[in-house]
């Protein structure tokens, strides 16, 4: 069965930075695109950003560009999130998910299945 596991979360001041991992297993983890979505208290999930199968693509939200860099390992069957220059309002579950369709999706309806997700609190 599909499996999508988080982890590297945890407590980082504001301006640090912090990597994330998830680590896929149960199918053929190259012939998926991959998304990292956050979700804050009270707030809707929001794209984070996304990466092709071959990770030659990818997608970052406004928010994040310029400060998180997603890439993937397809021999370790692992997608990772690196974020840099954290503040707090950085500070959500972080959750990786499987990109059913042709890649690069930003909406969660898009994506099939999720990992359990991992907490990311940036304190001010």
């Amino acid at each position: 069965q599909v499996q999508l596991v988080e982890s590297g979360g945890g407590l980082v001041q504001a301006g640090g930075s912090l990597r994330i991992s998830c680590s896929a297993s149960g199918y053929t983890f190259n012939n998926y695109a991959m998304g990292w979505f956050r979700q804050a208290p009270g707030k809707e999930r929001e794209i984070v950003a996304a990466i092709s199968w071959s990770g030659g693509s990818t997608y970052y939200g406004d928010s994040v560009k310029g400060r998180f860099s997603i890439s993937r390992d397809n021999a370790k069957n692992t997608v990772f999130l690196q974020m840099n220059s954290l503040s707090p309002v950085d500070t959500a579950v972080y959750y990786c998910a499987r990109d059913r369709g042709a890649g690069l999706s930003t909406s969660p309806s898009r994506y099939d299945y999720w990992g359990q997700g991992t907490q990311v609190t940036v304190s001010s």
